[in-house]
């Protein structure tokens, strides 16, 4: 199943997150890839520390901007409008109970997505995520309950790369971020992207075919069927 939430604060998509987490525990749904785009906030993860954060409180506060302290791994990120979230809610103790490789293939499906751009992405020893020339375009960060899987992984579209410079990204200093945007020079839709990702996730996990079910909908699109 695919739930596009669209633009949504990232509040509202994380209650989401947990339900639909809960009733995959219970096999009441499939596995299910929850798609959105988040008003501008920052998240830290459970290794991380506010410390890497370096505006302070009164700066957000005035742009009407949150600090979340969330569940997942790693440390904290930034999310915006232009960048796409993807959030699998994939039950993992019947397939492999194997964290490592679950996080190799969501790495394995931005590579496969970046390559439609005749970028040459790749990862960094020891660091996770995925990287052109040196930049970092792709975020993850996992949450597992009971080997159900929520959270995810954030590609960076064309969101307002400013804000990372509000942080030490992923608490690495000196590290820079780009977006599909900056390194191509081209105008990606959203809606675009998030086709393209599906199916380069489809072939990755080598799933049956996807479908949409209500209430998912890719941007503009209102068909039903598979991809």
């Amino acid at each position: 199943m695919i739930i596009d939430l669209g633009l949504t604060d990232y509040e509202e998509c994380y209650r989401t997150q947990r339900e639909m987490a809960a009733r995959r525990k219970l096999g009441e749904i499939e596995d299910t890839l929850i798609l959105a785009e988040h008003n501008n906030v920052f998240t830290v993860g459970r290794m991380g520390a506010r410390k890497n954060l370096l505006v302070d409180s009164d700066y957000l506060h005035e742009r009407g901007i949150k600090v979340l302290n969330v569940d997942r791994g790693g440390d904290i990120t930034f999310h915006g409008p232009g960048q796409l979230l993807i959030y699998p809610i994939i039950e993992l103790k019947e397939k492999w109970r194997d964290l490592h490789k679950y996080m190799r293939l969501l790495e394995d499906v931005a590579i496969k997505y970046l390559e439609r751009y005749s970028l040459q992405p790749g990862r960094m020893p020891g660091l996770t995520g995925v990287w052109v020339s040196g930049k970092k375009v792709v975020s993850i960060g996992i949450g597992v309950t009971n080997w159900v899987t929520y959270h995810g992984l954030s590609v960076n579209i064309k969101p307002d790369l400013g804000f990372f410079d509000m942080i030490y990204p992923c608490g690495l200093r000196g590290v820079k971020m780009a977006s599909l945007e900056s390194l191509t020079g081209k105008d990606i839709s959203m809606e675009e992207a998030k086709i393209d990702i599906l199916s380069d996730f489809e072939k990755v996990f080598n799933y049956g075919k996807i479908y949409f079910s209500s209430p998912a909908y890719i941007g503009g699109i209102t068909r039903k069927g598979e991809i």
